[in-house]
């Protein structure tokens, strides 16, 4: 079996999609008022930097933007690995009675994005929590709908979405991975 990649995305689509996705999050501001964001590792949080020098410049203010692992949190793998692979989590502002925005990178079956409510609240209690994800796959196993979606894409469960950036990655593009025989 080979892998077939099939481009959903290119680098020039994503700036696009973010540049959209932050003129929502600013038409849903009320009173001009700014959220805070915060990326789940290990793209959630590269999407949500890039998110913010956008929001900057539609409110003309500075946003808060921080990086939460969730590997102590998740539900669907091995305390062992998510120890072996725990990176740090950078959140250095206050997050209570805050707006905050999750980023991440694909949304499948909902389990990261309780894994990381999980981790936001430990941290304190936001007034509100919103959800920007840059790819929508479908197939949930929890009630979790994105606020904000990049670009549904209707996948079987045995495909994949692999988002490549340029800052981990040395490229931009979202690409549908399936097997092949």
């Amino acid at each position: 079996m080979t892998a077939k990649r099939t481009l959903v995305m290119s680098r020039d689509d994503i700036d696009r999609t973010l540049h959209r996705v932050a003129h929502e999050i600013a038409e849903k501001s009320p009173d001009q008022s700014v959220p805070a964001l915060v990326g789940l590792k290990t793209r959630g949080d590269l999407l949500a930097t890039r998110l913010k020098r956008i929001l900057e410049d539609i409110f003309c203010a500075p946003l808060d933007n921080g990086a939460l692992d969730i590997g102590l949190y998740r539900d669907d793998v091995e305390i062992s690995d998510s120890i072996r692979e725990l990176r740090s989590t950078d959140v250095v502002f206050d997050v209570d009675e805050r707006r905050i925005i999750l980023v991440d990178d694909v949304l499948f079956t909902g389990r990261t994005i309780r894994a990381a409510m999980n981790g936001l609240f430990d941290l304190g209690r936001p007034q509100r929590v919103e959800l920007v994800v840059l790819i929508d796959r479908g197939h949930r196993e929890l009630p979790i709908r994105p606020d904000y979606v990049g670009r549904e894409v209707n996948t079987r469960s045995d495909e994949r979405i692999d988002v490549r950036l340029t800052e981990m990655d040395g490229e931009d593009g979202v690409f549908l991975v399936s097997q092949t025989e």
